[in-house]
């Protein structure tokens, strides 16, 4: 049974990682999937060709999201392919996956690396969001990437741990702004997941423990456990849960 068809999805940063899984699992279950990228052109092309080869619909949509004017030419670009495919530029479903992976202790903290993170994922989301509103069906699901560490201390990753939470703070304003409209907003918080991000942690032997052993089933976690969770979100099946942060870290630290 397809939960999503006829369904439209934007997951940005959807070419690899988290972000492409998501775009997987929800054409899987029926829905048109915008496949946004920044600037990796040939990995988004790769996640299209997957969706279709399995049956699904998606292309994909260049933007910069860490400018303003990035943000703009992508509902620009994203407004002219749907119209062209079905005929309006109604979405159902946001998902702001679009991050950087951020190790940097207070003591090597620069203006220049907190505007990085800061950019992509606080202002960016937000503004990406407030261009989605006006496209956002009554009814709809918006699903913001957050961090486990929002929960957990991790003193080498602060400009990253504090983008996060700024995360997880704007999903309950929204949760609560949206309700009105049948709109749920949830936020996902996973631990290390098996992506390039993570290439680093996981390259060695010891790295790899370390992942493992911290979580409660003795494992890192793969794109699309995370995946599953978020189609869950899409679905009518959550219409009940808003303004949730979704620990989604197989039990890390519990």
């Amino acid at each position: 049974m397809n939960k999503l068809e006829k369904k439209v999805a934007l997951v940005t940063g959807a070419s690899r990682g988290i972000g492409r899984g998501i775009a997987v699992r929800l054409a899987r279950e029926g829905a048109l999937v915008a496949v946004h990228y920044g600037s990796n052109r040939s990995a988004a092309e790769l996640t299209v060709r997957e969706i279709r080869t399995a049956g699904g619909e998606a292309f994909a949509v260049e933007a910069d999201l860490s400018s303003a004017e990035g943000i703009l030419r992508l509902f620009a670009a994203l407004d002219a392919e749907l119209t062209a495919r079905i005929g309006h530029n109604r979405l159902d479903i946001l998902v702001n996956n679009a991050g950087i992976g951020q190790t940097i202790p207070l003591e090597e903290t620069t203006a220049e690396s907190l505007d990085e993170v800061l950019n992509l994922h606080v202002k960016a989301p937000i503004l990406v969001t407030r261009e989605a509103l006006a496209r956002l069906n009554d009814g709809g699901r918006i699903i913001n990437l957050s961090s486990a560490v929002t929960r957990i201390a991790f003193p080498g990753l602060l400009g990253y741990s504090v983008s996060k939470g700024a995360v997880n703070t704007m999903t309950l304003a929204l949760a609560q702004q949206l309700g009105a409209r049948q709109i749920t907003v949830n936020a996902l918080m996973p631990g290390i997941v098996e992506t390039e991000m993570n290439a680093g942690t996981l390259g060695s032997p010891e790295g790899r423990a370390f992942a493992a052993g911290l979580s409660v089933f003795g494992r890192w976690g793969q794109p699309e456990d995370v995946a599953d969770i978020a189609a869950f979100l899409a679905s009518d099946d959550s219409r009940w849960v808003t303004g949730q942060l979704i620990d989604a870290s197989g039990g890390t630290r519990l």
